[in-house]
């Protein structure tokens, strides 16, 4: 069950989006995950292709960095940067923000051609999911179809590796959606209807994150 505090984020997204009602519980689901990971130590690997892989370094930006809060560092990590060095640790200690791991697999660029023209292409995220991923992690797959391959060999290697995998796509029924975790299915099915709802989703997803672990 979540915390008032927390369930408030969900109940003001649903006001603000009444086509998500239906997708209450399992925004809820996906980030009693999320927040179970973090606690234990883990980190977010997040994969998608064109407006997805976009949406996946946009997730990032939103976890690795304040959000709404400004995330001050904790007082002994603060100390322990002015103990390593006065003067660069002052500066480091007024601008550094608390963050919550999260690499979306998009972005390496040498890695990924590499693997694409050495390997599988279809194959690449799931070879950065087999390199990143530890028991405990998550995988966020995105994909507006839900069938993309790329997007399931990754979360079949994510479970293999013992991670959970929350899946985020349309109305209709797919592979993603059946091998997921929890499945958040944005209640549209024309790819740039889905892409707007997968948005306050997954901002939702982080303000609820940020609330726990960087709230006042």
């Amino acid at each position: 069950m979540l915390e008032k505090n927390i369930q408030r984020h969900i109940d003001t997204l649903t006001q603000r989006y009444p086509a998500l009602e239906v997708n209450s519980k399992d925004i809820a689901e996906a980030y009693l995950i999320l927040e179970e990971s973090y606690q234990n130590g883990g980190k977010l690997l997040i994969a998608g292709n064109g407006g997805s892989a976009a949406d996946a370094e946009h997730i990032v930006g939103e976890l690795m960095k304040g959000f709404k809060s400004s995330r001050k560092i904790e007082k002994k990590f603060e100390q322990a940067l002015l103990n390593e060095n006065q003067e660069l640790g002052n500066v480091l200690a007024e601008n550094l923000q608390g963050a919550l791991p999260a690499i979306a697999l998009d972005g390496h660029l040498a890695l990924s051609t590499a693997y694409m023209n050495d390997c599988e292409p279809l194959l690449c995220f799931a070879q950065q999911v087999n390199g990143y991923g530890r028991q405990g992690d998550v995988f966020l797959g995105i994909s507006t179809s839900g069938n993309s391959k790329n997007v399931l060999y990754a979360a079949v290697t994510a479970h293999a590796k013992g991670m959970k995998v929350i899946g985020l796509t349309g109305a209709k029924d797919s592979a993603l959606c059946r091998m997921s975790d929890v499945c958040i299915c944005a209640p549209q099915t024309e790819t740039y209807m889905i892409q707007e709802l997968h948005l306050p989703i997954y901002h939702c997803l982080c303000l609820m994150l940020e609330e726990k672990f960087f709230g006042e």
